[in-house]
């Protein structure tokens, strides 16, 4: 049985594609055929950290399996980082057709107990880096 929906020649960003849904995401719009570009700060799962690893892991995995696809480290809460991920992407593929904004943190407390700067945290990666790339 063929593939119903074909990504053959489309661009994606996966923003957060370094593990679970957005590497889930990112290996399957390659197996679909598009060329993918796997954003991962690579950070823990609070947004502290960072490093290219996890990104260029699935960047492996998606090439070994005959796809297209480059990492890029950028947090979506840095608008220069951002700026050139797009310009990356221009540079390599000349467009970008799909955007998957999965890159999310987590601050495990109650809100009451949250600091305003945790909840800012929380919001510039899941609410504004969506509109961000």
């Amino acid at each position: 049985m063929s593939d119903p929906i074909r990504f053959d020649g489309q661009v994606v960003i996966v923003t957060g594609a370094g593990g679970g849904l957005g590497r889930a995401h990112a290996r399957e719009f390659a197996r679909r055929g598009a060329k993918v570009i796997v954003n991962d700060l690579g950070a823990a799962v609070d947004g502290s950290g960072g490093s290219s690893a996890a990104a260029e892991a699935v960047v492996a995995e998606i090439t070994s399996a005959g796809g297209e696809a480059f990492a890029n480290g950028a947090s979506v809460t840095d608008d220069k980082g951002v700026a050139h991920l797009v310009a990356q992407t221009m540079e390599r593929w000349g467009r970008v057709d799909v955007l998957i904004a999965n890159a999310g943190i987590l601050r495990d407390k109650t809100f009451a107990k949250m600091e305003v700067g945790d909840f800012a945290s929380v919001v510039d990666v899941h609410l504004m880096g969506t509109v961000k790339p």
